[in-house]
């Protein structure tokens, strides 16, 4: 399905149903069927964004940590490799929803009602901002503990009132610490309305660091001599240039001809430079005709060619990154890899990597234009967010590291 239909069922179908399903909790609240259980395991729902499978990381450690819990995570299946990148969540504990069709999702979705009351969860963390289809996956769960982003007294975004532990969403604040604050309600000795009444330090905000062996690094090497038979890690320093976005929110690419012109300025700075363009398989003939326009055998068409969990291996031996705001800005955040993100309908003060990572933001008084308000939804069809960006602008930033190669 895509977005647009995602979205209007979830708003004519959504509200309709939480409202029901708000109806019939309190009636079974009334009637004393519902029982408190011990917090032992919680489930985490995030579907459709690969990169906040990353930023919430902290927040799985901190429940892991201090509430000594067993964490499942809910994801939509195209998503999922995005958890391998930092291993918090046992494979045997991740479910996954197919998002091709209505039938298949209708499907998934009862098979998930069957295995979460089987893994017997209690507690369920819904991480995504104010969606009525995860609040129906929580409210239906069984779990006695519903935590989730609240509204409150904002307009717009009804979901039932289905939560135990309300949490006020705060537009100010990094998007890894509102996550953060969903875990320290359950931590919480009283109940408070809103929960999570304190401070959530920058400290907090660590992922963990992929460890990549010399077995990785030699399978990665063939990997790239299978593109690129000349290349030599001793004689090669590899730029990686990532120039989509997922369908989610195509404003947030950044014009193909001003990446065309950046690799150009970037070959031309230094002859032992290879550029390998990434990218999804759905990319790859994209990337192609970029590379067609560019015209140099050093710079390569590489989307496609790894899995999403190679590419840590990949990130650890390259020089540097540039990529619009996209999953790559956040899978690279478990390497040093110096990262160069382009950001224009967001906003990198709530959505920026927690990696090695430097924003290139223009700040016009329009952008950010999406947030949890809208759905994520903008009507602009002319992100001049983006196009306020130069290709000197984004030169002059990464120049610097690749003058420090050696």
């Amino acid at each position: 399905m895509n977005v647009d239909a995602m979205r209007a069922i979830d708003k004519w179908a959504g509200i309709p149903l939480t409202f029901c399903l708000t109806i019939l909790q309190r009636l079974l609240r009334i009637a004393g069927v519902v029982r408190k259980q011990p917090l032992q395991r919680i489930l985490f729902i995030e579907l459709s964004e690969m990169g906040s499978t990353i930023l919430v990381d902290p927040a799985l450690q901190k429940a892991k940590n201090q509430l000594s819990a067993e964490l499942f995570f809910l994801i939509f299946h195209k998503n999922s490799g995005s958890l391998k990148l930092t291993g918090t969540i046992p494979s045997a504990n991740i479910f996954t929803l197919r998002e091709d069709n209505l039938f298949a999702l209708l499907v998934d979705t009862i098979r998930f009602f069957i295995w979460v009351r089987r893994n017997r969860i209690d507690t369920v963390v819904d991480l995504e901002l104010f969606s009525r289809f995860t609040a129906l996956l929580s409210g239906f769960s069984g779990a006695t503990r519903k935590v989730g982003f609240y509204s409150f007294y904002n307009e717009g975004l009804y979901r039932g009132e289905l939560l135990t532990h309300r949490v006020s969403y705060n537009p100010h604040i990094h998007i890894a610490k509102n996550f953060i604050a969903l875990i320290n309600s359950l931590i919480s000795e009283k109940e408070e309305l809103p929960y999570s009444k304190q401070r959530v330090e920058d400290a907090e905000l660590v992922i963990p660091s992929f460890n990549c062996t010399d077995e990785a690094v030699a399978t990665m090497t063939g990997r790239i001599e299978e593109y690129v038979p000349s290349y030599s890690a001793k004689k090669h320093h590899l730029v990686l240039i990532n120039p989509n976005a997922s369908e989610l929110l195509p404003q947030r690419r950044w014009m193909p001809d001003r990446y065309e012109a950046l690799i150009t300025k970037i070959l031309a700075h230094r002859a032992d430079i290879l550029v390998l363009i990434t990218g999804a398989p759905s990319e790859k003939d994209e990337a192609g005709r970029m590379c067609d326009r560019i015209g140099d055998r050093r710079c390569v068409n590489f989307a496609g060619a790894l899995k999403l969990a190679e590419l840590p291996i990949l990130y650890s031996m390259a020089a540097l990154m540039v990529t619009n705001d996209s999953g790559p800005g956040h899978f690279s955040s478990v390497t040093p890899l110096p990262t160069f993100v382009l950001f224009g309908p967001e906003t990198p003060k709530l959505y920026g990597s927690l990696g090695n990572s430097t924003a290139i933001f223009a700040g016009l008084a329009c952008s950010p234009c999406v947030s949890a308000a809208n759905h994520r939804k903008t009507p602009c069809t002319d992100n001049k967010c983006l196009q306020a960006i130069t290709v000197d602008q984004v030169y002059a930033a990464i120049r610097p590291t690749l003058e420090a190669l050696s």
